[in-house]
């Protein structure tokens, strides 16, 4: 896929930089396969078939960005974490990206209220570090960490977080720590609209996909297949992996909550085209002409210019089918990206 068939212009203010006032209170663009609704998420209980396996994932997002300053010098900095990179050797390590007036370099000490931290050896990805994290005092670093850290809005939020976001910017099944970044289609599911799928006869299973940062990432690459796709950390277990496998194999739809949910799926069904429990690291680029063999039915966001996940979404409903539908949407005036409206897409030729 080349990178100008990932480009649209977006109009500043169809942006959203909070999210609507309740959760399932955003618009939703119902992308079928011979038109294109507008609905309200709200409406979702009413658009899937009864027996729908409903899949979430059930991530949480870390309180990642911390701001502090320079020990010896008193200057500002800001730090990112991107991942846990602890062990028994280096309890307490993360690999972080960040900022400072006068620069980072190996061996800058921080401190970010009772936490002290030091810059170690470069990281692999270029502009990243390892930092590595004591404790003043009492307590424990993770809880340190907790109460010191903000919640990462995306960067084209340019403010900082506020209390509201700490609970807006997680899913309400969010479980499992190490997310830098939500797996914004699960932001618009309240415990309201959970109870009315699984009245409408809804089953649902859960995997884990730790969102990193490398989804805000632009692709740069001309031809998408030379693009240095990013690793994220994913867990299908035997559960999910079998619930799955039975609605398949019993002619049920399978409703995937995000891209993310999407892309464990299918990362655990590349060895035998079936899904199976499976856990690791995933580099999965899908683009179109992708063989989907997990997923019939995608609720997503609106996604970024010249980046994978529109990529991903073009090869689910097909990349005639999406150009229609943000043409409409930016059109109709929907808001895009994480805090925005939302799409429920049918898989071309499912």
């Amino acid at each position: 896929m080349k990178l100008s068939d990932l480009d649209y212009h977006l109009p500043e203010d169809r942006i959203a930089l909070a999210p609507p006032a309740e959760r399932d209170g955003a618009r939703l663009l119902h992308v079928a396969r011979d038109q294109l609704a507008d609905r309200m998420v709200r409406d979702l209980p009413t658009l899937v078939q009864p027996g729908t396996l409903v899949v979430l994932n059930n991530t949480r997002v870390i309180p990642a960005r911390l701001k502090g300053h320079k020990v010896a010098s008193g200057g500002r900095v800001e730090i990112f974490l991107l991942s846990d990179a602890s062990s028994l050797e280096s309890p307490h390590t993360w690999v972080a990206m960040g900022r400072a007036s006068k620069g980072l370099a190996e061996g800058t000490q921080m401190a970010f209220g009772p936490l002290r931290a030091r810059i170690g050896a470069s990281a692999l990805e270029r502009g990243t570090f390892h930092v590595h994290f004591t404790l003043e005092g009492t307590g424990r670093v993770e809880e340190a960490l907790r109460a010191e850290g903000h919640m990462p809005l995306p960067p084209y939020i340019a403010r900082d977080a506020t209390a509201s976001d700490t609970e807006r910017y997680q899913t309400v099944f969010a479980k499992h720590d190490g997310a830098v970044a939500a797996p914004t289609a699960g932001l618009h599911l309240s415990e309201r609209l959970l109870a009315e799928l699984r009245a409408r006869g809804c089953e649902f299973a859960e995997v884990t996909l730790h969102v990193g940062a490398g989804t805000f990432k632009t692709v740069t690459a001309e031809d998408l297949d030379t693009h240095p796709m990013h690793s994220e950390r994913y867990e299908v277990n035997e559960a999910t992996a079998a619930a799955v496998r039975a609605a398949r194999a019993e002619g049920r739809a399978v409703l995937a909550i995000g891209t993310t949910a999407v892309r464990a799926l299918e990362s655990a069904s590349l060895a035998t085209g079936h899904v199976q429990a499976s856990q690791g690291e995933t580099r999965l680029l899908i683009q179109p002409g992708f063989p989907f063999s997990a997923v019939d039915v995608m609720l997503t966001n609106f996604h970024l210019p010249k980046s994978t996940l529109l990529a991903l979404v073009y090869a689910f409903a097909g990349s005639e089918r999406m150009r229609a539908a943000y043409t409409h949407a930016i059109d109709a005036r929907y808001k895009f990206y994480s805090y925005g409206d939302a799409m429920l897409l049918e898989r071309e030729g499912a």
